[in-house]
């Protein structure tokens, strides 16, 4: 049906469009919020739990959209039938890795702490949630029973990485609150745009037709 493919669209391009008036509203300074937190997790980086956070980062982070189009890749080599849906995973997960690359310049956020780069958005979370995105997307096409486990899984991870980038100092709260609106935003809206949404049903059509 187009009525859930154009609520799907449209609830990607409102979380867009809060991705980018979040990055408007602390581009210059944070808010009250990021200030507090930071304030009371300063100095954390170098004790135990910023050690942790660092570990943690190492794994949940830019890694991961790589393991995961090498993983995209072995299942298309060895199911040539659906190459297709493989591809067009691999595209959303590009499309929502780069969402930090192509906006940090947009908005010339600084870090709680001195750090290189750009702040907004969190570049770990963006990868950390764009995979979960990518895997749920991927479950619902090859392992609809495990769809339900990668969504928690995704957001357990997405809510982990975001904790850690926050103790280390090195990200402000909004920056993964807004690493979060444009991986859900940019996935909504790809993942509809190249028919990866609805999933398809038991017979291999769709599940709203």
């Amino acid at each position: 049906m187009i009525v859930p493919r154009v609520r799907w669209v449209v609830t990607g391009v409102v979380l867009l469009a809060a991705f980018v008036a979040l990055g408007l509203l602390v581009d210059r300074q944070p808010l009250r919020l990021d200030v507090e937190v930071a304030t009371a997790l300063r100095g954390q980086d170098t004790r135990p739990a910023g050690l942790v956070a660092g570990v943690v980062t190492n794994v949940l982070g830019p890694v991961l959209p790589w393991v995961l189009g090498v993983v995209l890749v072995a299942f298309a080599l060895r199911d040539r039938a659906r190459l297709s849906v493989y591809a067009r995973l691999a595209a959303v997960l590009v499309l929502c890795r780069v969402m930090s690359v192509v906006f940090k310049p947009a908005f010339l956020r600084q870090r709680p702490r001195a750090y290189p780069e750009l702040s907004y958005p969190s570049g770990h979370v963006v990868s950390v949630a764009a995979t979960g995105l990518v895997v749920v997307l991927l479950c619902g096409w090859a392992a609809r029973r495990f769809v339900r486990l990668a969504t928690f899984v995704a957001a357990a991870a997405t809510v982990l990485a975001a904790v850690c980038r926050i103790v280390l100092g090195v990200h402000w709260v909004t920056d993964t609150v807004g690493a979060v609106l444009a991986v859900l935003g940019m996935g909504l809206v790809s993942a509809t745009a190249l028919r990866l949404l609805p999933f398809p049903d038991a017979d291999g059509r769709s599940l709203v037709g």
